[in-house]
């Protein structure tokens, strides 16, 4: 009888042991191609650093990239958003005190998560505006 409790002891040691291992989440995943992601990185980065400069992939050796392209729209939607945010900032209290501050430090962020983005290789949208599509 006392090995018959043994060996249910050890059965449910084992069930134990399996119910507690870690899950493991897929990360996200880099763009197709290394060679794309490592040629075109710096092409990636630069539009998040100087919005006005999101046009730099697409007129260079970059612009047959898909992860340059990606990041490149990222950028221009982000400028977008700039645009807007200084525009409505500009309406009298609401704008001043609100719009403006909250929006320049929600494009602070956004740039920094694309920069972090682009520089793992990885093609990841931004939060609330990242879902635009405007270069194809």
């Amino acid at each position: 009888m006392e090995e018959n409790k043994t060996t249910e002891t050890t059965e449910t040691n084992q069930e134990v042991q399996t119910e507690n291992q870690p899950v493991s989440q897929p990360a996200p995943q880099p763009a197709s191609g290394n060679n794309d992601v490592n040629d075109n990185k710096a092409m990636a980065i630069i539009g998040y650093i100087i919005p006005l400069l999101f046009f730099i992939p697409l007129v260079t050796d970059a612009k047959n990239s898909p992860f340059a392209k990606f990041h490149a729209n990222q950028q221009l939607v982000l400028l977008i958003a700039a645009i807007a945010v200084n525009v409505l900032g500009a309406l009298p209290i609401i704008g001043w005190f609100i719009i403006w501050p909250l929006g320049t430090i929600a494009l602070i962020v956004f740039a920094i998560m694309g920069i972090i983005n682009a520089a793992k290789g990885e093609i990841k949208e931004l939060p609330l505006i990242g879902g635009f599509k405007i270069i194809n």
